[in-house]
This record gives C-alpha cells, structure tokens and sequence, in this order.
C-alpha cells in the first residue's frame, strides 16, 4: 500500500513537471507514460485540480497560469478593455440587417453589441443573457426570445438542459458568440462547461457563426472548449491581435475584422 501511495506521488510530481516545460498534457499521452489506465490519469488531474495547481481542460490539462482564462463576474469583465469592447460591439452590429434572427450569447462585448444594435423594424434576438434582455426588453422593434434554464450568476446566463432544448427549436442567421479564450491552432473557450455545451447548440443552428473578442483573449484557453477555427466566419477583434494569430485565422478561411 505504501508502494503504491509512493508510485502515486511520484506519477503526479512527473506530471507537474512535465506541465511546467510543456504547457499541457493529455490524458493519453500520460496513460501511455507511466503505464496507467485513462481512468487513473483522470483522476490524478482531477486531484491536482483540486490542489489548485492545474487547471483540467478537454483531454487532458494545462498549466495554471496567466495564459488560462478565469470564470469572472460579468461586473469585472466588463471594465476590461472597455474602449475595445465598445469599438467591437459597434462593428458587430452593423452586420445585423433587417428581418434577421440572431443570437447574442452572453458576455461583455456581446453587450456592447446589444447596446449598438440598428433601429430595424423586424428583427428577432435570441438571448441567453438575462443583462442583454434587460438591454433589449424596452425596444418595441425588437422581437426578444429567451431560452429557459437556470442562471449563472457570474455571467447572468441560463444554462441547462431547458435552454438547450429550447434553442434547438430555431433556426438563425448568426450567432454572436463572447469568449473568454481564443487559441487560434485549437480553437475558443468558456470557462463552464453548460456554457460551452450551450455555445456548440448556437453554432449548429446558425447559419453564420461571429465571435467577438478583444485582443487578450488570444493565445489564452479556458476550461470548456466549445469549438475549432473551421466552424467560424468571422471574428471582430482589435488592432493589437499578433500578425501571427490574424493569418492563422484567415488560413483557416476564417474572414478578420479589425476595429
């Protein structure tokens, strides 16, 4: 028994270390390392989660550092890079056009978007964000939709099984999609999970997928992956995105927009 005790501390010891020159690891790769079932890796992570030392993403971990998007209040997020949000949310919403359905997701830039939206006399919002609602609840041209479910209160979202039931009744032209990390080899990320499964149910049913994000969020992850570059069209972003970031993007077919 103590062998074994001893084999796992050392395991874990590896694993952090490993982190520390790598960046992150999967759940495979480990298994094959030492040697291990998948099960044990996971819950080696899991462990080590829960010390605080590393953060779980899908397949694997990465290393908890400036690079890993935190679940903040929308309150805080808000005051981040304000001048860029606004600037974002006003090109956003040029894209919106009479007789559309859109989704805004939650988010503070995407409530920039809400704030700018053009006075069209037939457009459809669809909303997952109670501070959006708000927003939008007053305007007598907007049609508002908002899906069930129970809130999260860092985000002031509904998530949940009766939200996602709900948005796959529709059928919508775009999507405006907020994100708290944009790795632009793997893709965007939230740091809940319901969220990201919420995300993934706005993509599907969208015709256009637009994410909105200022340039911190780049080279940043988060906990719960919602999707790769391939399934976005265009990202809104500013002008101090890496040139590097900005061609990886438009390689993958994905059209830039800067502010």
């Amino acid at each position: 028994m103590a062998q074994k005790r001893e084999s796992t501390v050392v395991r874990r010891k590896v694993i952090l270390e490993m982190l520390s020159e790598k960046g992150e690891v999967s759940v495979s790769e480990l298994s094959d390392k030492f040697e291990v079932s998948e099960v044990t890796i996971r819950n080696d992570l899991d462990q080590l989660e829960q010390k605080k030392v590393l953060i779980r993403a899908r397949g694997g971990a990465l290393k908890l550092e400036a690079n890993v998007a935190n679940d903040q209040r929308l309150g805080e997020k808000s005051k981040i890079n304000l001048k860029e949000k606004i600037k974002i949310g006003k090109k956003a919403a040029q894209l919106v056009l009479e007789s559309d359905t859109v989704i805004i997701d939650s988010g503070s830039t995407t409530g920039e978007l809400a704030k700018n939206l053009p006075d069209l006399n037939d457009l459809t919002v669809i909303t997952n964000a109670l501070n959006i609602a708000n927003l939008l609840g007053a305007a007598p041209q907007i049609n508002l939709i908002i899906p069930g479910g129970y809130l999260r209160k860092n985000s002031l979202s509904l998530v949940g099984p009766l939200a996602e039931k709900s948005l796959l009744n529709f059928n919508v032209d775009k999507v405006f999609l907020g994100v708290d990390g944009f790795d632009t080899r793997q893709g965007i990320y939230t740091p809940n999970i319901e969220e990201a499964r919420l995300n993934e149910i706005m993509i599907e049913i969208s015709q256009e997928v637009i994410v909105l994000t200022d340039s911190s969020k780049f080279s940043k992850r988060s906990f719960a992956f919602i999707c790769n570059p391939s399934r976005i069209h265009k990202v809104i972003t500013d002008n101090n995105i890496l040139l590097d970031d900005k061609k990886r993007l438009q390689d993958s077919g994905v059209e830039v927009i800067i502010v």
